[in-house]
């Protein structure tokens, strides 16, 4: 791991903090800490459940590119503030919106997962509580998989018929399980989830994740990246190979050279555009969540 003497650097704080800390960018949906090559990204909309609106989703993707970007950074861990890891798309204020606009969304988050599968890095996500939808879609994005063991992991978009994440589900778990799990909309524990390689670990114990990532300017490290390096030390150690060799392992693993689209990015987002562009999309969205509140 190196020393973490020089203390982090944090992107996406809203209060004034030390000088030497890095701050190129501000966001209150997510946060990115960098320190000794590992970037750490926060979902930080607790209460929302981390539930991926427009703005986190734009925040995901710009702290993700930003770390593939810098050529000293070999890990990108998500982790999520609160209770939960995410609770998918965000169904909050519906009615105020149109398909056009659902649609778009909907792409973008294509594009983040995308981008997160073929990151020339390592991607490692740590989740606890729910993790749903597409934020199950993220997780699953990611290279090493560690669910708390309470954890709960669920793929219901095809419920408002939404086709998202399920052939990289498929390379998971297998093409039949994930056909099996979408349909159905199954709720798969941690136990089940390591068991089909859905999970690559299962904590023993995750350390809860402060909504407030940085109370005491003053500390050399946020109150929240103490666990998040017993998290890394304990769950994914650094990778034994170089960055260059990584990425083109995972390169060659995924048909494609780290951020560049290929045949079956293009499939992917084929399948979601398809699928989203019946006329509707508003409506299936709100019979969802209107069927989700009465459970």
């Amino acid at each position: 791991m190196g020393s973490l003497g020089r203390g982090p650097r944090r992107i996406g704080l809203s209060s004034a903090i030390d000088a030497h800390l890095f701050r190129p960018m501000t966001t209150h949906d997510a946060t990115l800490d960098i320190a000794d090559g590992i970037g750490w990204i926060t979902l930080a909309r607790p209460s929302r459940g981390n539930a991926l609106s427009g703005d986190l989703v734009e925040a995901l993707l710009a702290h993700l590119t930003h770390c593939v970007t810098d050529p000293l950074m070999h890990t990108v861990v998500f982790v999520g503030a609160g209770k939960h890891f995410c609770t998918g798309f965000d169904l909050d204020q519906l009615e105020q919106t149109t398909d056009a606009e659902l649609l778009h969304r909907l792409i973008r988050i294509e594009t983040l997962l995308d981008a997160v599968w073929r990151a020339p890095v390592r991607t490692v996500a740590i989740a606890q509580g729910r993790v749903l939808g597409a934020g199950a879609d993220l997780w699953v994005a990611c290279d090493q998989r560690v669910l708390a063991p309470e954890a709960t992991v669920r793929f219901p978009g095809a419920g408002f018929g939404i086709v998202l994440g399920t052939r990289r589900l498929g390379l998971r778990v297998g093409a039949e399980r994930a056909l099996q799990w979408t349909s159905a909309g199954t709720s798969v524990d941690s136990t089940l989830a390591l068991q089909s390689g859905l999970a690559t670990s299962v904590a023993a114990t995750v350390p809860p994740l402060s909504s407030t990532p940085y109370e005491a300017a003053s500390h050399e490290l946020a109150p929240h990246a103490e666990p998040h390096i017993w998290r890394l030390t304990q769950l994914a150690p650094p990778p034994i190979v170089n960055r260059a060799t990584y990425a083109a392992l995972k390169a060659a693993s995924r048909g494609g050279d780290g951020f560049g689209a290929s045949t079956d990015s293009d499939h992917d987002l084929a399948s979601l555009v398809r699928s989203a562009a019946r006329p509707g999309l508003k409506t299936r969205l709100l019979a969802y969540r209107d069927r989700s509140r009465q459970r």
